[in-house]
């Protein structure tokens, strides 16, 4: 009994103890706060690279916005002791290229042994205070350089083309400057390089200009008569010079629409389509023009079933070419499908080469040498559909039946050659560049300017000229005075088509397109 009394003392004690012990407390905190990051809205300053990434011999990083001044006062360093030029709180000269070390802004870790240029708004590209880095291209380096630029406060990585979109709000370029900046970056020709300059130079933007200004002329004499109408202070005949006006102006429209897409077409590349009936020389043709062993090439026919494309300057210009399945009666489900894509490629095309055995295709006639097209190929052939001959090495040089032969063939968009003895191959190639040339490329005047560069290189172009054209249309059916109001709004309709062209109005809705084809840096 007592000891179980004393046991029971011993926990009523213990857990007396437990209850009535006091509670601890925290100790108070003294940190702030962390601050929030900014967001891409505040953080206005861009920075990328500017040069393709990989390992290159100088790399360029470009900085845009109100903060480039604290990255170079951040990051810039002199390279001289006696002359501090680039202390952290000096002030680069503008616009001129000068030595230096790039130094991590944080821990000033030596970074690259640099040139940097310092451009101040609004002399700049993109209107605003501009740095460039010029880095060795290793990718350790171009890497730290960027690492260093996340770093600092206000700066962000640049959305693809956003540089050239500050440009263009900031009325450096227009809409048709922007996309003629963007082709001549990716120009592969020569043709390409010469429009897409023609285009960032501002010509297309001049005339889109002009021609808008001639719009909003006419709409000027037409408000003049709906505010005052004809009498005193209105001459007689200004509504019928507004209808004349506005007729040259849709002529002319009209032309320009009128280019059979030679500027689309150029810009894009012009689509070729090789066909023919099977094992006459179709990939080798392909393989002769690539320089290299692009397609298979046997004596198998039916080698090719699929097409094959490549993309290939021809005379200048930006030439794709489809190699395709040869064309005939077969029992095979895969190739026929392969004949079938043949037909749709073909027809498809901007132009067409037909190929075919010289032996087989060239007959002797009482009138002389002909040439029989096959009756399956026929369908196929139109205006745009260039021809050669191939295997002349099959032909019995003894005679003068090659010679006859040659002589009879068509003199424009025909000839004859032998890819495997390259005999003729000279002649067909310079022949075939001129003929592309003379349908898609530009021409040189005696001063060696463009003579008839087309001025829509692209869709959209297209379609808003389209656009303008219907609204004056619409005008030309107006009959003053019941319709007048009517017909000036109309002239206002256009004059804004025309304006979207250059970006002239409310384009936002096009913007987001245009931009987002541009590289990072760019």
């Amino acid at each position: 009994m007592h000891s179980t009394r004393s046991r029971t003392t011993t926990l009523t004690s213990r857990s007396s103890s437990v209850l009535l012990r006091p509670a601890q407390t925290r100790p108070p905190t003294t940190s702030e706060p962390r601050p929030l990051p900014l967001s891409d809205a505040q953080r206005k300053t861009i920075y990328a690279l500017s040069t393709p990434p990989g390992k290159s011999g100088i790399a360029v990083v470009r900085v845009s916005g109100p903060d480039a001044l604290g990255v170079w006062q951040r990051m810039v360093r002199s390279t001289s002791d006696e002359h501090s030029r680039f202390a952290q709180t000096s002030a680069p000269e503008p616009w001129k290229l000068e030595r230096c070390h790039l130094v991590n802004p944080h821990t000033s870790e030596p970074l690259d042994d640099a040139l940097a240029v310092f451009f101040r708004a609004p002399r700049s590209f993109t209107t605003e205070d501009v740095l460039e880095l010029h880095v060795h291209g290793g990718r350790a380096v171009v890497g730290a350089v960027l690492a260093a630029l996340a770093r600092v406060p206000g700066c962000r990585p640049a959305a693809p083309g956003e540089f050239t979109r500050r440009a263009y709000e900031g009325g450096r370029l227009d809409l048709t400057q922007v996309e003629g900046l963007r082709d001549l970056v990716e120009a592969d020709t020569e043709s390409q390089r010469r429009a897409a300059l023609r285009v960032a130079g501002g010509e297309t933007r001049a005339q889109f200009h002009a021609l808008r200004e001639e719009i909003v002329g006419c709409l000027a004499l037409v408000e003049a008569l709906i505010d005052f109408g004809e009498g005193e202070d209105i001459e007689e005949g200004v509504f019928e010079e507004a209808r004349q006006r506005a007729q040259r102006l849709r002529d002319r429209i009209q032309s320009i629409l009128s280019d059979n897409r030679r500027g689309e077409i150029m810009r894009a590349g012009i689509r070729l389509a090789i066909f023919g009936p099977p094992n006459v020389g179709k990939s080798s043709l392909l393989n002769f023009l690539a320089r290299r062993e692009a397609a298979i090439v046997t004596h198998v026919p039916g080698t090719t079933r699929d097409i094959l494309e490549l993309s290939l300057d021809i005379g200048g210009l930006p030439v794709l070419v489809a190699d395709t399945a040869g064309l005939r009666e077969t029992a095979d489900e895969v190739e026929q499908i392969g004949i079938e894509r043949a037909r749709k490629a073909v027809e498809a095309a901007d132009a067409s080469l037909l190929v075919l055995s010289f032996p087989d295709a060239v007959s002797e006639t009482p009138s002389g040498p002909q040439l029989e097209i096959p009756a399956e190929l026929a369908p196929l052939i139109t205006p745009h559909t260039f021809i050669l001959l191939n295997k002349t090495d099959l032909l019995p040089t003894t005679t003068s039946a090659l010679t006859q032969a040659l002589t009879a063939l068509p003199q424009h968009g025909c000839w004859a050659a032998s890819l495997a003895s390259q005999a003729g191959t000279t002649d067909f190639l310079a022949g075939l560049a001129t003929a592309l040339q003379d349908r898609y490329g530009l021409l040189r005047d005696s001063e060696g300017e463009d003579a008839n560069a087309p001025l829509i290189t692209h869709a959209r172009h297209r379609a808003h000229l389209e656009s303008a054209l219907g609204f004056l249309d619409a005008f030309l059916d107006t009959h003053a005075p019941e319709d007048i109001v009517l017909g000036a709004e109309e002239l206002r309709y256009a004059a804004r088509a025309v304006g979207k062209i250059s970006g002239l109005v409310d384009v936002e809705d096009v913007l987001d397109v245009i931009f987002d084809q541009f590289c990072i840096g760019k």
